[in-house]
């Protein structure tokens, strides 16, 4: 069967892209930019590769004549202002693109929507289910609330508020009820329900057996991971304030902060297991879910993560736009250094950031990243996914990665940090030198003094980084 993924670059796509491929499948992978999508090689034989933006009908012309199959997993989780719209206008152009294709099914990954009452987050996704629904195509949904898994958003932001706060007075929204369920579990009913006569039509609430608040969540977590945790729940707190809450503790952005808080206060629980019990499937508890997790963690095994999704940053553009660092009217601080080990410093350069830290300085980057969340910046909190491989779109704490070539012994990272202008930051490997570039693009007056602001601090910081990774 050929199969048609949207928003194969995303969390979910990618841990449902080898199961696919897995069951004799041809997976057409529908991505907005192919230099930022990097499947296993043993998969690329049985993949098709089409670019794609469903925002844009002018971009869907290259879509493949026959497809039998699609999932439709775009969701934007607030990437901008206008994100409901958004999303309707994505699912409208997707639904007229596979009109009079003779699709057999088209699976879509909601919310659990049961409540009266839904966030614009949670209402987003029932419009596009509804708009997905009037295609002449049998659409089956699966609705599923907390997902748990590496990388994923409600693991991080879960992960961060208990290994970093022993005692938490936290909003009264901790109290409400969800029903999460593991990742593996999501990847087994998205692969299951493929091609199932009994779903077409239908919608279907997905969780795992467990019925808890987000409280015990995090005391559950805290269990696994052995640690003694306090919380205390105070009745009143602004949704503002519970998502600067969520935002200073977490790696979360703030836009994605404000629409989980939205989501926390509705209960997001099954109807019933109809799907598992059609497709025989028991989903595994949420402390089993967290054990597995851990465990890949732990293990550097983590596949996707959503911090590399663009609108973990502040990018609203392609980011092949920002490939060619400009040169005119910026101010440039380049170094060079030569080194005796050509492997070993790309190795030092592709491990930068995250874990590994920045060599130089460390407690000034942590200032910067600290002004950043005060500022409403992404901070350093939000880490890189792999600690030792970097692909193009790739979060490294406040950077992003527009160029990543191991053999040219080329790095290319754009600021994503809250500044008056535009930086790029670039290791390039030239012979035996190790070229070092800082770019600032400034934004009128106040652009030029941030950077001789900054200047006296350059020394310490690029020098001091330099040297290491040269040593």
């Amino acid at each position: 069967m050929r199969i048609l993924l949207t928003g194969a670059t995303g969390y979910i796509a990618q841990r449902l892209l080898p199961a696919l491929v897995q069951d004799g499948h041809t997976v057409v992978c529908c991505v907005r930019n192919r230099d930022r999508f990097h499947p296993p090689e043993a998969l690329r034989t049985s993949l098709e590769v089409v670019e794609a933006d469903f925002l844009d009908e002018r971009t869907l012309g290259e879509l493949p004549a026959r497809i039998d199959a699609a999932y439709y997993l775009i969701h934007s989780m607030s990437a901008s202002e206008d994100f409901r719209e958004m999303e309707l206008r994505c699912a409208r152009n997707f639904r007229k693109a596979m009109q009079g294709r003779g699709l057999q099914q088209v699976i879509y990954l909601s919310g659990i929507v049961n409540e009266q009452g839904l966030s614009e987050h949670l209402a987003s996704r029932k419009d596009v289910e509804t708009e997905l629904a009037l295609g002449d195509h049998p659409l089956t949904t699966l609705r599923a609330g907390i997902i748990i898994g590496s990388g994923s958003a409600s693991f991080e932001i879960i992960r961060d508020l208990v290994e970093k706060l022993p005692v938490m007075i936290a909003p009264r929204w901790l109290d409400t009820l969800c029903q999460p369920i593991g990742i593996a579990d999501v990847v087994r009913f998205l692969r299951h329900s493929l091609l199932r006569a009994e779903t077409y039509g239908r919608s279907f609430d997905i969780g795992g057996p467990d019925v808890l608040s987000y409280k015990e969540m995090l005391l559950g977590f805290a269990k696994v991971r052995g640690l003694k945790r306090w919380i205390g729940v105070v009745p009143v707190m602004t949704p503002k304030l519970s998502s600067y809450w969520l935002y200073f503790i977490t790696s979360t952005s703030y836009k994605l902060a404000s629409s989980l808080v939205d989501s926390m206060k509705i209960e997001v629980v099954c109807r019933d297991h109809a799907l598992a019990e059609l497709l025989n499937i028991t989903p595994i508890g949420y402390e089993e879910a967290l054990h597995r997790t851990l465990q890949k963690v732990e293990s550097n095994a983590v596949i996707s993560s959503w911090k590399d999704s663009r609108i973990s940053g502040r990018f609203e553009s392609e980011v092949s736009e920002f490939i060619e660092v400009p040169r005119f009217g910026c101010f440039v601080d380049q170094r060079s250094r030569t080194f005796k080990d050509r492997a070993q410093c790309i190795e030092r350069i592709w491990r930068i950031g995250g874990n590994t830290g920045w060599y130089s300085a460390t407690w000034l980057w942590r200032i910067r990243g600290f002004m950043d969340k005060l500022m409403g910046g992404v901070g350093l909190r939000r880490g890189r996914t792999h600690d030792d491989r970097l692909d193009v779109g790739d979060a490294v704490d406040f950077w992003r990665v527009l160029y990543a070539n191991k053999e040219e012994g080329r790095l290319l990272l754009f600021a994503e940090m809250k500044l008056p202008g535009e930086a790029w930051l670039e290791f390039k490997l030239v012979d035996d030198r190790l070229q070092q570039t800082a770019t600032f693009r400034p934004k009128g007056l106040s652009g030029r003094i941030y950077w001789y602001a900054v200047y006296p601090f350059h020394g310490m910081v690029f020098s001091g980084m330099l040297k290491a990774l040269t040593r």
